[in-house]
């Protein structure tokens, strides 16, 4: 049996508004470790795999995903986090391709793939935190 989830809506504006700060702040701060703030449209551009990104793997989990799926609260749970850690690797990879791309900015080498995955579950769980501390639907909640 499948749940009747009410779909997920937020105006662009409000979604690139937050993820276009969340970027701005974290660019800065991976500006400020890479050398100076020359580098910030770059980290900027980086950062918004991530946050941006992010919020189109959310989104298709809670529009697409969730509604097809049993009711069962472990089942939604599982599904969630592997949503999380496939859509993590594959903004990581974007990252990593974005960054090749950038003239001045040449990574080292390519990280495991994974890495990415388990690092996006980290920040999704992270922002659920708030959100739970906030009141608001989240993982921890079974509401969001």
């Amino acid at each position: 049996m499948t749940s009747q989830w009410q779909p997920y809506r937020e105006p662009l504006r409000i979604t690139l508004l937050r993820t276009g700060v969340i970027a701005l702040v974290v660019g800065a701060v991976l500006a400020l470790r890479w050398g100076g703030l020359a580098r910030w449209p770059i980290a900027t551009l980086l950062a918004l795999w991530p946050s941006f990104g992010g919020h189109w793997v959310e989104l298709w989990f809670l529009n697409w995903l969730r509604p097809r799926l049993p009711n069962a609260r472990s089942l939604q749970l599982a599904a969630r986090v592997a949503a999380w850690f496939v859509g993590g690797a594959a903004l990581a990879v974007g990252m990593y391709l974005t960054a090749m791309a950038l003239a001045p900015f040449q990574p080292a080498r390519w990280p495991a793939w994974w890495l990415g995955g388990l690092a996006f579950i980290g920040i999704e769980l992270v922002v659920h935190v708030v959100l739970q501390l906030r009141g608001r639907p989240s993982f921890y909640n079974g509401r969001g």
